[in-house]
């Protein structure tokens, strides 16, 4: 990229923040991001082996419904191609 080119871009940006700010939107998004933060102190996050043992449940779900959709697949597979042909 040239010089031109960055300065432009950083006047547009420029130009899109200030109009943001005249508008309130930055305040706003502020704001946002403090009671964000606020509501994640209220949060209670798992432990380490809560996570593992959740973790573990998710993996093995994921490989049933695998496995169940392969089946399913190859059994009407061969089910249609016997219609078919």
């Amino acid at each position: 990229m040239s010089l031109t080119s960055i300065l432009i871009w950083a006047v547009i940006i420029l130009a899109l923040f200030g109009y943001l700010w005249w508008r309130g939107q930055v305040r706003r998004m502020v704001v946002y991001c403090q009671q964000t933060w606020e509501e994640l102190k209220k949060c209670s996050w798992p432990s380490w082996e809560e996570l593992k043992g959740s973790t573990a449940v998710i993996v093995i779900s994921i490989i049933l419904l695998g496995g169940f959709t392969v089946v399913v697949d190859v059994v009407l597979n061969l089910f249609f191609h016997r219609i078919v042909y």
